[in-house]
């Protein structure tokens, strides 16, 4: 006979009570009334204006700023760690309360510790470390010492290590530890989506977290709490996961900026994680923040304290200032070729599965004009089969057949979410020799892939410095209509090193249907019928520069340059000056 278990409080209540007290942890100052809340309800864009009415000008002048600028300003004197971490507080619980992107808040102890720091600055006229004063927002799975870690599961309220009752909130994350020694100031974990493995945010705690930018759209996911929050100025730098695309689908639906290192470049150690038994494709640490100076600001000061040293599973790569200048030399500060050799990039206009929407092939055209226009060079990109290697790696995801999904999911009884009952039913594990080959076949396409790379070097001797791709085939996308994640899962398999930009944001008048595209097969008709121009009008477009294993300083110079290309671009497109002073629109 199967065992009935019973729970001391049924899942929901034990839900709703942890939501309540969320919100009661935030200063009453600082609740929206009843009014407010519908208001944001039937409000399709709650970033910029609608969210800043709730603030005072001096907090929308702090929390408009980004990282290197608060950090600068608060090392001059011209700010306090107090008063930036008071005004991002304020931010978060507005955020929160319209937006439902925080499972955790702990602002009491953040200015508390925000206090500390100004004090130390006071009497030492120094900062503590390259992050002083800086608020940084963390994914409900890294560990904070007094604080939950829930990772969306309901059998996780109470403790911050799993269901271990002696470790209850005892523990801290590693990378936690070391922030902290870098003068960083934690106050919030955002939101995530029952299990992980999901480019939506939904679980059963706080229910959906919908796109800040157009409420018809999702914020993405796994960390799109994190995604959500940045976009609406609530953080302007923080730290998530990435196992099929987890920093990279919420910065490219949200219309910021992430990086996702290759696994063991920063310390997973002491991080929450969905079957943590799974390290042949590993997750990793990854940064999302609302500038690419707020990544390579966390990435240099993270590997400063040498990771490696407690946690062994990191490489020991200090962080490589020469070869962060040796790719920024290769253009002028506007993006520019600039006479020596100019960058060479690989262009990946669809996987050949599913055919990205009008958006985002619109976004690929903008940076592919930049970067061709400030002298670079394009390639299409035309690597071993990408379908290949996402069936590989989903079948690493998949290879314990739910099993620890479950073993979480039975700690309070509650249930999966409808999206993702079909995907992660209870089945038998894979076994040992199917999983060994595998590992094989993930291997093998990984040398492939690696071959077609090196091969781009044979036509004028330069092979490709970076690719450019989709991070989905479709901008941020309408909830329950994410259908392919390929465009992401094929890059965990290579373990590459990847840099999410902004683009643009889809325009129903510009990204209108092309009624005469014949799909490629059903996968691929089920996208595109569901592309709807009005749905996703205002939708953030963001896609992904790809470089190799470890790359990450190479692909952050570059991106630097790609973003520079497009600005100089936009520029010139708003028009030219005639000889006697009038300006010649050149479109849009």
């Amino acid at each position: 006979m199967a065992t009935i278990r019973v729970f001391p409080q049924p899942w929901a209540a034990r839900a709703a009570a942890k939501r309540e007290d969320t919100l009661n942890k935030i200063r009453a100052e600082w609740r929206l009334s009843t009014t407010d809340l519908v208001k944001a309800e039937k409000q399709r864009d709650l970033t910029g204006p609608f969210i800043q009415q709730f603030l005072h000008d001096d907090e929308i002048s702090i929390i408009s700023k980004d990282s290197v600028q608060l950090v600068e300003d608060i090392k001059n004197a011209k700010l306090t760690a107090v008063q930036v971490t008071s005004a991002f507080c304020k931010t978060a619980a507005i955020a929160h309360q319209i937006n439902n992107c925080l499972h955790e808040i702990f602002f009491d102890q953040a200015l508390e510790r925000a206090a500390w720091l100004d004090d130390q600055f006071s009497k030492n006229q120094s900062t503590v470390g390259p992050l002083h004063g800086l608020p940084i927002s963390l994914k409900d799975q890294l560990h904070v010492k007094g604080v939950d870690t829930t990772m969306g599961y309901i059998g996780w309220i109470g403790r911050n290590f799993g269901s271990d009752p002696e470790q209850a909130h005892k523990i801290e994350s590693q990378i936690n530890t070391e922030l902290l020694s870098l003068g960083a100031v934690l106050y919030c974990k955002t939101s995530l989506p029952q299990t992980l493995l999901f480019g939506e945010t939904k679980n059963n705690l706080v229910g959906e977290t919908l796109n800040p930018n157009n409420q018809n759209l999702s914020a993405g996911g796994s960390s799109g709490g994190e995604g959500a929050l940045q976009a609406l100025r609530g953080s302007t730098l923080g730290l998530g996961t990435d196992i099929g695309g987890s920093v990279r689908i919420p910065a490219a639906f949200n219309g910021i900026y992430s990086l996702k290192p290759t696994p063991e470049r920063l310390s997973y150690r002491a991080v929450a994680n969905n079957n943590p038994g799974e390290n042949t494709y590993r997750s990793t640490i990854g940064i999302l923040s609302t500038s690419l100076g707020g990544l390579n600001l966390l990435l240099q000061a993270d590997l400063s304290c040498k990771p490696w040293l407690k946690d062994p599973s990191v490489v020991p790569i200090p962080f490589r200032e020469d070869v962060l200048k040796e790719y920024e030399a290769r253009a002028n500060p506007d993006g520019t070729a600039n006479g020596t050799i100019p960058l060479k990039f690989g262009v990946l206009w669809t996987d050949g599965v599913v055919q990205p929407h009008p958006p985002i092939t619109r976004g690929l055209n903008m940076v592919v004009e930049a970067i061709r226009s400030a002298g670079h060079k394009i390639v299409d990109w035309n690597p071993p089969a990408q379908e290949v290697g996402r069936a590989i790696h989903l079948a690493f995801l998949k290879a314990d057949g739910a099993y620890d999904i479950h073993s979480q999911l039975n700690l309070s009884g509650e249930p999966l979410i409808p999206d993702l009952r079909k995907s992660f039913k209870l089945r038998e594990p894979m076994n040992l020799l199917k999983y060994q080959d595998l590992t094989l076949q993930g291997l093998k396409y990984e040398a492939d892939y690696s071959d077609y790379w090196n091969s781009t070097a044979e036509q004028d001797g330069q092979i490709v410095d970076a690719v450019i791709m989709p991070v989905a085939p479709h901008a941020a996308v309408i909830p329950g209509k994410y259908y392919h994640t390929g465009y992401t899962q094929v890059i965990n398999l290579l373990n590459y090193s990847v840099v999410v930009i902004p683009v643009t944001k889809a325009d129903r008048l510009i990204d209108t249907v092309d009624s005469s595209y014949e799909p490629l097969n059903d996968l691929d008709r089920m996208n595109w019928e569901a592309y709807d121009p009005e749905m996703y009008d205002g939708g953030p477009v963001g896609l992904q520069i790809i470089a190799r294993k470890f790359e990450e300083e190479k692909v952050l110079s570059i991106a630097k340059i790609v973003v520079s290309a497009m600005e100089t671009s936009k520029a010139g497109a708003k028009g030219t000056v005639t000889r006697e002073g009038n300006q010649i629109a050149r479109g849009a």
